[in-house]
C-alpha cells in the first residue's frame, strides 16, 4: 500500500490535513522561539518535558521569557525567520490554486505562532480551518497560551497516545462532521507520534504523507508491515519530495 512510484488517482473532492511543526514548517515552533531568544529556557524545556504537560510547559516558559524582558516583537521576528522550505510553499500554493482541495491544519502548536508564520510566507489564506491551542497577546506583550482542552473540564479518552491538550483523531472526526458530505479522499501530512491517532482513522482510499525518521514513521512502519494500516502511505524526507507528492493530487 505504499509504493513510492504508484500514481495517486484523481478525485473530485479531497481534504488535505497538515500538521504544522516539522510537517508544513521545517522546525518546531515551540522550541525554535526559545532557541533564538532564551537558550536557558530552552534547556529548561528539554529537562522538564517528561514531567510537565507540554502545552503547560511552553506557557510557563513564555511567561518567564516575558519576565526576562522578551517582547512580542522579538517573538514575532523569531517566528518569521523560522525555517520554512520554499518547496513546501510552492507545493501547497499550487495545490490550493487547483481548487478541488479543502485545507485543514491540525497542530499542537498555537494559533499565534501558526498565523504569524503563515502570514510571513504569504500563506494566510491557505487553510479553511486551523485547530490548535489557543493563545493571545495581553496588553503587556505576554503571549498567554493554554490547552485546547481545558485541564479543569472533561478530558478526551484517547487510548492511542494523544497528549492531554488534544486528541487529533477526535478533532479530525469533528471536522469531517462539520464539513460534510464525505470527502472522496483525505490526505494527511504529518511527522509526529501525535499524528498516529488520526492516521489510524483513515480509510482505504485515503493516504498519509509521512515524514521519514520521526515519531510517526517509527509507529507506522510495523503497522504497515503487518497490514494493519487501512490507508495508503507515501514517505518523504525533504520538502522537495513533499512538493512532488502534492503535485500528484
Amino acid at each position: 500500500m505504499s509504493s513510492e512510484s504508484e500514481a495517486i488517482p484523481p478525485v473530485q473532492r479531497q481534504l488535505i490535513v497538515f500538521d504544522f511543526d516539522w510537517s508544513l514548517a521545517d522546525q518546531d515552533s515551540d522550541r525554535w522561539v526559545l532557541e533564538v531568544l532564551a537558550p536557558k529556557l530552552r534547556r529548561k524545556m528539554k529537562d522538564l518535558k517528561k514531567e510537565v504537560q507540554w502545552t503547560d510547559l511552553v506557557a510557563t516558559c513564555l511567561k518567564e521569557l516575558h519576565e526576562q524582558g522578551g517582547t512580542r516583537e522579538q517573538i514575532e521576528d523569531a517566528l518569521r525567520i523560522m525555517p520554512f522550505h520554499p518547496a513546501m510553499v510552492r507545493g501547497v500554493s499550487a495545490l490550493k490554486s487547483r481548487g478541488k482541495t479543502t485545507f485543514f491544519c491540525l497542530s499542537n502548536a498555537n494559533i499565534i505562532y501558526i498565523n504569524t508564520i503563515l502570514q510571513s510566507k504569504g500563506l494566510e489564506t491557505l487553510f479553511d480551518e486551523i485547530v490548535t491551542n489557543p493563545a493571545e497577546w495581553d496588553p503587556s506583550g505576554l503571549l498567554k497560551l493554554r490547552r485546547r482542552i481545558d485541564p479543569s473540564g472533561p478530558q478526551h479518552d484517547c487510548k492511542v497516545g494523544c497528549s492531554p491538550n488534544m486528541c487529533k483523531g477526535d478533532e479530525l472526526d469533528a471536522f469531517l462532521k462539520r464539513h460534510g458530505p464525505e470527502f472522496d479522499r483525505i490526505v494527511y501530512v504529518g511527522d509526529g507520534s501525535n499524528d498516529f491517532c488520526p492516521v489510524l482513522r483513515l480509510r482505504k482510499q485515503d493516504i498519509v504523507f509521512c515524514r521519514r525518521y520521526r515519531g510517526l514513521y517509527n509507529l507506522i512502519q510495523p503497522y504497515e508491515d503487518e497490514g494493519r494500516l487501512h490507508c495508503g502511505v507515501r514517505y518523504w524526507t525533504g520538502a522537495w519530495e513533499a512538493e512532488a507528492l502534492l503535485d500528484q493530487l
